[in-house]
C-alpha cells in the first residue's frame, strides 16, 4: 500500500493542500475551467484582476502567437469588485480550494477601497495586489512600497501576496520595499514587455501594439528573478514566493 505524500504548504498564511496554482487570468473566475479540471485539485484558485468598476479592456484583437510563447493586451478587462462579490464568490465557496483575489487600480485609493470591500467576504482567503501591470506603478519602489504600506493596512486582516514585474532594473529593490512594508509573500514574475508586426501589413499585431509576453521563452527570466528576490530578502525574511511566468 502506498503512502500518501503530504505536499500541504503555507504560503503567507494561506494554507494549501498542495502548492500548485494557477497565475491571475489563466482560469477567469474559476468556474469557466470546472469541466476541464477540478478546481479541488489546486493548492489554491486565483482569480483573474479585478478592479473596483467593471472595465471592457482593449478592443480588436488581444492575443498573438509568437515562435515560444504569446503576447497579450487584454485591459485588466473584468466583471468589477461588486460583480464579483455578487456573482462569483458564491460560486467558488462550493469548492474547498482556498480563493485569492488579484485587485488592480489606477491608484493607491482604487486598492484600498477594494481590499475593504474583499475583507470580510467570506471564502476570500488572500489578496494578490497586482503592482505589476501597466495601469500601476510597480516599477518604482518608492511608490510600491506606499502602496503595499496602505492596503496592508487598510482595515484588513487578510493575507497580502504583492505581484512583481520583471521590467525593472533590480527586481530585488522592488522586492525589499513591498516586504518592508508588510507583504506576506512575493508572486513573480507578470509578463516581460513584447511586441508583434505584421510583415504584410507593417503595423502592431496587438490592437494596443505593445503587450506582455508570457509562455516558454520568459521561465529562465521568471526563474532568476525568483533568485534574485530570494537572496535579497526572502531568505533572511522567511517570505515565501510563488513562482510564476
Amino acid at each position: 500500500m502506498s503512502k500518501k505524500i503530504d505536499l500541504s504548504v503555507n504560503t503567507g498564511g494561506i494554507r494549501m493542500e498542495n502548492p500548485v496554482m494557477p497565475a491571475s487570468g489563466v482560469f477567469g473566475y474559476g468556474t469557466e475551467s470546472k469541466d476541464l479540471y477540478h478546481l479541488e485539485e489546486l493548492g489554491a484558485f486565483v482569480t483573474k484582476a479585478i478592479t473596483l468598476k467593471p472595465r471592457e479592456g482593449y478592443e480588436g484583437i488581444r492575443i498573438v502567437e509568437t515562435r515560444a510563447g504569446i503576447l497579450n493586451a487584454i485591459g485588466l478587462a473584468n466583471v468589477g469588485v461588486e460583480a464579483l462579490i455578487k456573482e462569483k464568490l458564491p460560486k467558488l465557496r462550493e469548492f474547498d480550494t482556498p480563493v485569492i483575489v488579484n485587485i488592480a487600480g489606477e491608484s493607491i485609493d482604487e486598492y484600498i477601497e477594494i481590499t475593504k470591500r474583499l475583507n470580510d467576504q467570506e471564502g476570500v482567503a488572500g489578496l494578490e495586489v497586482n503592482i505589476s501591470c501597466p495601469t500601476t506603478s510597480g516599477t518604482d519602489p518608492r511608490t510600491a512600497y506606499a502602496l503595499t504600506s496602505r492596503v496592508c493596512k487598510a482595515a484588513t486582516n487578510l493575507p497580502i501576496i504583492v505581484k512583481l514585474s520583471p521590467n525593472v532594473t533590480d527586481i530585488g529593490l522592488i522586492a525589499r520595499s513591498v516586504v518592508e512594508a508588510g507583504a506576506n509573500a512575493l508572486s513573480l514574475i507578470n509578463t516581460l514587455i513584447g511586441m508583434a508586426i505584421d510583415i504584410h501589413t507593417y503595423k502592431p499585431k496587438l490592437a494596443h501594439a505593445i503587450g506582455g509576453l508570457s509562455g516558454p521563452a520568459i521561465k529562465p527570466v521568471a526563474v532568476s528573478m525568483v533568485w534574485q528576490c530570494y537572496e535579497t530578502v526572502c531568505k533572511k525574511e522567511n517570505i515565501p514566493i510563488i513562482g510564476m511566468g
